[in-house]
């Protein structure tokens, strides 16, 4: 039977570890109670919050409405000559799925090992890592829709993906609750060990014909290496989006800082290392009240115990005006500002 709390805290529910409050709280452990909680009015023209694993959010205030936290579990998957077909509900922990489908020796997931989250909010991010984007092994996904009670199918076409993109946070944002996600995955790999220090890593390691579960452990150890894990100390990952600027933009950018760090991001576009710029200007490492920046990464803001999400988001525009002032560059937050 489908439960509503209320007053509950949210602090044990977002990754930065930021106490607020949920006026109403309903876990969904099946996309049928959905269905069973919409069927009441009230909820249906109250502020609603979606959560999985809280990961990438920033709580700024109390959510005064309801926060859905999904809780669909299971995983199954189907092979078709070398083609892998993997469906988990979206209350299945990222990195879980990753690691079943590396152990199985599906290919496809290897360089996103390790990012926070759920399943469920991987294609409204688009999440991405490494030179691998969730585009990249995309299937379909199905949804509910809040105003009709009914479930739809998106293809990937349907997702319209761009960069930490998709149609969940445009055209059709808060209509839609994400249920389960397909990925297309393969038996046989085809490694992008081109971003990032993987292919040093693997060369440290003496690997030089490395399997699926080498890059995959490879990419963690990186990770590790340079972010903070949420259960020791409050962070949402990476907050600012890598930015993508012009050609015309970045030519004068690289004259005056020859070691720009920067990547070819197709169309004549180019993206820029966020953690680079806001190293640049000082800020690594940098503690400013409860709150600061993650000393091995730039791009990661922590909570040291007691921040709240108004003192990160202050923290967190102090960086946005200096890196604007210094490169002529405006950084976007990746993490989504809520309450």
């Amino acid at each position: 039977m489908l439960q509503i709390q209320e007053n509950v805290s949210l602090k044990n529910f977002n990754t930065f570890g930021i106490d607020a409050n949920a006026r109403y709280f309903a876990e969904i452990n099946h996309p049928d109670e959905l269905v069973e909680l919409f069927a009441d009015l009230q909820w249906l023209q109250m502020p609603r919050l979606v959560l999985g694993g809280g990961s990438n959010m920033l709580m700024v205030n109390d959510f005064e409405g309801l926060v859905i936290r999904l809780n669909i579990r299971g995983i199954e998957h189907r092979i078709s000559h070398d083609d892998v077909f993997v469906e988990a509900g979206a209350g299945e922990v990222w990195n879980d799925l990753v690691n079943f489908c590396v152990d199985r020796g599906y290919a496809g997931m290897e360089n996103l090992s390790l990012i926070p989250g759920s399943v469920g909010a991987s294609p409204i991010q688009n999440i991405g890592a490494y030179g691998v984007e969730l585009k990249d092994i995309f299937d379909s996904c199905r949804a509910f829709e809040i105003a009709t009670g009914t479930f739809r199918t998106f293809s990937k076409a349907d997702c319209k993906f761009g960069y930490r993109e998709s149609v969940f946070k445009t055209e059709v944002a808060g209509q839609f609750i994400i249920v389960s996600v397909k990925f297309h995955l393969s038996l046989i790999p085809n490694f992008n060990l081109k971003y990032g220090a993987i292919e040093q890593e693997l060369t440290n390691r003496g690997i030089t014909e490395p399997t699926i579960k080498d890059v995959s452990q490879v990419v963690s150890h990186i990770r590790v290496s340079k972010l903070p894990d949420p259960s020791t100390i409050g962070n949402a990952g990476s907050f600012f989006k890598n930015p993508v600027i012009s050609a015309d933009q970045f030519n004068p950018l690289k004259e005056k800082f020859p070691d720009v760090v920067n990547y070819p991001a197709g169309d004549g576009q180019i993206k820029l290392a966020a953690g680079w710029l806001i190293e640049q200007c000082g800020w690594k490492g940098k503690t400013v009240g409860h709150t600061g920046t993650w000393k091995n990464q730039a791009l990661v803001l922590v909570n040291h115990g007691g921040a709240t999400g108004k003192e990160v988001y202050s923290f967190s525009s102090q960086i946005i005006d200096s890196v604007y002032t210094k490169f002529g560059v405006t950084l976007q937050r990746e993490v989504n500002i809520v309450g």
